[in-house]
């Protein structure tokens, strides 16, 4: 810092407030760079990271075009593609059903995982979403309009202070207008970092929910197992007629240890938790590679066995 300090020149006493602003200007700068740094730490402390854009690439996803990011919460080490873009918020679209999800069972709207919700006779763009829906296939169907009705019935006021609570990406639901659309078209937005730190909370419970809604929001979430190994996830798609679609996957993998088995039926070996997203220009051939891309990254290394 001294040597910082020096670059400014001697300034006579008529000149002392001005150097005074300068020694102020500088020391701020000193901190906030600091600060910074110690924020850069925090955010990577671990291994250093490994980039993997050359798995996303060949999955058929421009690197510069999507954002990977998967963390090993055993030792914090990373696996990384999209460098800045890790950082940029997007509206979450259907992702944001996992805490939509946890809401519904906090607040009592929905009871558990079996809660039905009577279709509106309304036909909608899929099949499956014109029909009564349990919250467990609403959520595995991603059927909008059970998630409309949620926020629909709960409010702005409500969804707000718990999207704050869980301090969700920018946690902006916006006004009474959006309450219907806020995490399909904006102004609720969230980066592919900010995605893991709220996943991140939701394994390790300490968001401000009952133990009965992490158990049921558990079996809701979870997607897929195998031998060894349960995939909790959630796919989202942005398309707003305006911006380039975004496709989004995120959740975690938890695998077991032979030696150890499981516990309470977790699993109790590594867990890696991963959020991607990726411009879609051409949906209909990019919207497989969201899950495609981050299985083929997680079979990279070594966490899922090889397809």
């Amino acid at each position: 810092m001294t040597a910082l300090f020096s670059t400014f020149p001697r300034i006579g006493a008529g000149g002392a407030a001005m150097r005074r602003l300068a020694w102020t200007a500088c020391l701020m700068a000193a901190m906030t760079g600091t600060a910074s740094a110690a924020a850069e730490g925090t955010r990577t402390k671990g291994p250093a990271p490994t980039d993997i854009s050359a798995v996303v690439r060949a999955e058929g996803v421009d690197p510069a075009r999507a954002a990977l990011l998967i963390i090993r919460r055993r030792d914090r080490a990373e696996w990384r593609s999209g460098g800045d873009r890790i950082g940029r918020r997007f509206p979450p679209a259907s992702t944001s059903k996992i805490p939509h999800t946890l809401i519904a069972l906090e607040t009592g709207l929905a009871g558990d995982g079996e809660t039905r919700f009577e279709w509106d006779g309304v036909e909608r763009a899929l099949p499956v979403w014109n029909q009564d829906q349990t919250l467990a296939t609403a959520f595995a169907r991603s059927a909008v309009w059970v998630y409309q009705r949620i926020t629909s019935r709960l409010g702005r006021g409500v969804m707000s202070d718990w999207i704050t609570r869980f301090g969700y990406g920018n946690a902006d639901v916006g006004g009474e207008n959006d309450l219907t659309t806020y995490w399909l078209r904006g102004p609720l937005a969230i980066s592919a970092r900010e995605q893991t730190v709220f996943l991140e909370k939701l394994i390790d419970r300490t968001l401000p929910l009952s133990d009965r809604t992490y158990d049921i929001g558990r079996r809701v979430i979870r997607t897929e197992s195998g031998e060894g190994w349960s995939l909790y996830s959630k796919t989202g798609w942005r398309q707003d007629g305006v911006n380039t679609d975004i496709g989004w996957y995120v959740g975690w993998l938890e695998t077991a240890n032979p030696d150890t088995g499981t516990n309470k039926g977790m699993m109790t070996g590594d867990t890696y938790v991963f959020a991607f997203n990726m411009d879609m220009p051409d949906p209909a051939q990019d919207v497989p590679k969201r899950i495609r891309a981050v299985k083929a990254a997680l079979s990279r290394i070594g966490a899922l066995p090889a397809p």
